[in-house]
């Protein structure tokens, strides 16, 4: 048999795949599955947490093509706007220009030569994985069939009324402008509370406001009071001057204000504080922007003109507490947005934007709460429910160059405003040729959340046709059958890929939500490169077999759990892979080639055995896998194939000869079963039994095992039982005994197994216990041998010896831990290690004494 190089086969081989188009979709099938890739950002790289997606998206995929299904996974990349513009804009800063100096139509040609140059770095990485989705199919969020699917779709949105645009309190970011709600990541921060003295008019008072934004109050409009607080009662219609600029606001009222909260009293500042802006709207207040879209104070501001919002806090109070008009400062813990992108801190700002109203989500909301999408584990279903019970109106502008312009035109001439799917040629109202185009973008997730029907040939026109769709697909593969992806872009991804499927189709984009937990390293800690714990999955692909990760991942992927990982976890999954090896070989050495199993008849005892385990294997396996519990189908076959077939089956095999040709065809079938988790050793593994080419052979298009009426055979556990059980006896006396007894019910062709396996020359099955004999009961049988044909005086006595020692270590450690002294002077873990010693030592003493009382009885 041929060595195995991971390195080297996993890339000839899949090279091989994809060439010989294995992974493309057989429309000869009758049953559809359908599953799309969440598409990477076109930047991006294979980090763990893509690892897990895929492998898991992979193991369905191939599980299914193997069952009989035309089987289409739908692999892609997004154009990832603020991600891929700032990259672009960073080279361009390296070289002393910026995107402005030159130009839209310039600077976007720098970004699709950036796509084109970085594009395809995932999709590589992702054959090193084994992935294998459709990749002649492959679409970019950006390719001319997904454009006009976002122009159509913006349109019928636009012309239902659902898409407004309007003055609105967005979440701004001073470098990449407007973030919807999930896009702000929020951070406690220690920050201050600065009670600011505001001058009354007319009057030697002042009223003490608390902010921790000082550099807004230049934006102030008003001083707000709750009408109940009897403190202010009669300040209310008053006016205060704003220090420094000496501006003049009205003292109001409202029931907004938590009187128990700083001084009772807040300021109103409608252009900076999303609660402000309500504020403003109810009591009719001016609206001051005091600082502009990269956060610069502007004129408002007086002599801060100019100067960073940030940096200007402390120079405001600086100044404040120069003139008497700051009371006192506090620190005070408070959690401050951040920009997800680039991590500047976010500004509530009001700005001109367009936004997808919250009732086109509805429909979605109802889909889920009739069961027509099932969520795994169950409970993501609770906060799927919550955040669109809770949905505001999605701002779906950008302010960027790269993504997908805003198809509304505006005429020069008339002021016309309209949405075209095409591009226009003149205003549709006045004729006249000068209108231009709305300059924002839309946000990344609004053609995310096409893809699952967009890229099955929804509104692309004729582009694509026949070669990335067929018109057939929408029929064949909407709904899809399952998305799988991190929990972590439920309602970033997910949600809106339900608003808008169930929108435009009518139905949920997906029967199946299966939401993965993160992965962490071995102790639970999130992985960092600050904290140098990231495993990158393409270095351990290059030291350890992609099968060794992809199995890793798969026993690890716990419903609902954080996944847990370590170098020492996928060491075990490659010595699973060694061990599935020298399986192999052994059968290779006794045969050069194998049938396959549907083509033999099982004669042999240990083939009927093996043949049972196998088929129940297969049992489990599908149902775990239908159920999405993939660690379950992972233990299920390394449990199988290491413990049933690669330690027992071979080793039976030894005194059955005969039964080596029906073990190497169930170890063929088994290679299908395992194929999905690994699937590069189980193609060279049966090929290798099977003595073909996987270019005319492949495993992955073999059918996958199928539960067959399998009689329960001869009762192999029960020998094994007897092996193990002598095994016990020749190690507890560590003697070569002749003669062995079993008391069980076992046939009488179990005798050769057990004499051979356990090395002992006779054997005698017996009805009842024997005289002076030592003696090994497990759960159903019991085993013994003569005292006569041992001597046990030497065992005795060294078991003495070693309870003796471990007395005196015992009460040794006893005496230390019940020394009050001791345990208040010594370190925490010096106390634990001796405890933990103590519990070790009597552990074995209490071994001992077992062994003691066996050879005694």
């Amino acid at each position: 048999m041929r060595e195995y190089n991971p390195k080297e086969y996993e890339k000839s081989t899949y090279e091989t795949w994809e060439k010989k188009g294995f992974f493309e979709v057989d429309y000869s099938k009758d049953k559809n599955f359908c599953i799309m890739m969440p598409p990477p950002n076109v930047t991006g790289s294979l980090h763990i947490g893509h690892a897990l997606t895929f492998t898991l998206q992979d193991i369905m995929v191939r599980y299914k093509r193997m069952d009989g299904y035309a089987t289409l996974w739908q692999p892609g990349t997004d154009h990832a706007g603020i991600a891929t513009q700032n990259v672009v804009e960073k080279q361009l800063l390296a070289e002393g220009k910026t995107k402005e100096e030159l130009g839209r139509e310039e600077f976007l040609k720098r970004v699709w030569e950036w796509k084109e140059f970085s594009g395809g770095t995932i999709t590589k990485q992702l054959r090193s994985l084994g992935a294998s989705p459709a990749w002649s199919r492959e679409r970019f969020t950006m390719d001319e069939g997904l454009q006009r699917a976002v122009r159509v779709a913006f349109k019928r949105l636009y012309d239902e009324g659902y898409i407004v645009k309007g003055n609105y309190m967005v979440n701004w970011c001073p470098k990449d402008g407007a973030l919807s709600d999930i896009e702000v990541e929020y951070e406690t921060h220690e920050g201050e509370l600065v009670y600011i003295k505001y001058p009354i008019v007319d009057s030697d008072e002042y009223i003490v406001v608390a902010t921790t934004r000082p550099e807004t109050y230049f934006g102030d409009t008003a001083v707000m009071v709750n009408p109940e607080d009897e403190r202010y009662k009669h300040l209310i219609g008053k006016k205060v001057r704003l220090p420094i600029i000496n501006r003049e606001i009205p003292i109001i009222a409202d029931e907004y204000v938590d009187m128990e909260f700083g001084t009772g009293a807040v300021k109103v500042t409608p252009a900076h504080d999303p609660n402000d802006y309500e504020v403003g709207l109810r009591h009719n207040l001016e609206l001051i922007k005091v600082f502009d879209e990269k956060g610069i104070l502007n004129e408002h501001a007086g002599e801060f003109k100019g100067l960073d919002r940030l940096e200007a806090r402390p120079k405001i109070v600086e100044k404040l507490e120069e003139l008497g008009f700051i009371e006192k400062r506090e620190k005070h813990i408070h959690q401050v947005g951040h920009c997800y992108r680039c991590k500047s801190v976010i500004e509530p700002y009001v700005s001109t934007q367009w936004f997808l109203k919250k009732e086109v989500a509805i429909p979605a909301i109802e889909a889920a709460n009739r069961g027509d999408v099932k969520f795994h584990p169950a409970q993501w279903k609770n906060n799927y429910d919550a955040w669109m019970r809770e949905l505001r109106d999605w701002c779906i502008s950008r302010q960027l160059w790269w993504g997908h312009q805003i198809p509304v035109y505006y005429c020069d001439e008339c002021g016309h405003e309209w949405v075209s799917v095409e591009e226009p040629s003149e205003c549709p109202k006045c004729h006249s040729k000068n209108f231009h185009q709305d300059p924002d973008v839309l946000d990344t997730w609004f053609s995310s959340a096409l893809w699952p029907f967009s890229t099955l040939g929804w509104e692309n026109g004729e582009w694509g046709k026949g070669i990335k769709w067929q018109p057939e697909d929408l029929e064949r593969f909407y709904p899809n059958n399952l998305l799988i992806t991190g929990f972590d872009i439920l309602f970033f991804w997910v949600a809106r890929m339900m608003m808008m499927g169930v929108h435009f189709l009518k139905d949920v984009p997906f029967r199946d939500v299966y939401l993965h937990a993160l992965v962490r390293d071995e102790h639970g800690q999130k992985m960092s490169k600050s904290k140098g714990n990231v495993i990158d999955p393409l270095e351990i692909i290059e030291k350890y077999s992609a099968d060794a990760l992809r199995f890793t991942l798969a026993v690890l992927a716990v419903q609902g759990r954080d996944i847990k990982l370590s170098e020492a976890k996928i060491v075990e999954s490659r010595n699973f892979t060694n061990k599935l090896y020298n399986a192999a070989r052994f059968l290779t050495m006794h045969q050069e080639k194998f049938e396959d199993l549907d083509n033999i008849e099982i004669k042999t005892e240990l083939g009927k055995w093996m043949l049972y385990k196998f088929n129940e294997a297969v049992k489990n396996v599908r149902r775990e896998l239908d159920e999405y519990r993939f660690n379950d189908a992972a233990m299920t076959l390394y449990r199988y194939l290491w413990q049933d077939f690669c330690d027992w089956g071979i080793e039976l095999s030894k005194v059955s000869k005969d039964s080596i040709a029906e073990l190497g065809a169930i170890f063929k079938e088994s290679m299908k079963l395992l194929h999905p988790f690994m699937p590069f050793l189980t193609e060279f593994l049966y090929q290798e039994l099977s003595k073909t080419d996987v270019k005319e052979n492949t495993i992955m298009l073999k059918e996958y095992p199928k539960v067959k009426d399998v009689e329960k055979p001869a009762d192999f556990d029960l020998i094994i039982e007897a092996i193990v059980s002598l095994r016990r006896i020749k190690a507890l006396t560590q003697s070569n005994f002749k003669k062995a007894y079993v008391l069980a019910n076992l046939p009488e062709m179990a005798k050769e197994y057990i004499k051979k396996l356990a090395k002992v020359e006779e054997l005698e099955f017996v009805n009842e216990p024997i005289e002076n004999a030592i003696r090994d009961i497990s759960d159903n049988l019991e085993t013994m041998v003569s005292k006569e044909e041992i001597d046990l005086k030497p065992i005795i006595e060294r078991l003495n010896k070693q309870k003796q020692k471990l007395q005196k270590e015992v009460e040794k450690l006893e005496k230390k831990l019940q020394n009050k002294n001791f345990i208040e002077r010594a370190p925490k873990e010096v106390v634990e290690k001796n405890q933990a010693e103590l519990n070790e030592n009597k552990e074995k003493l209490q071994k001992i004494e077992e062994e003691l009382r066996k050879l005694n009885a």
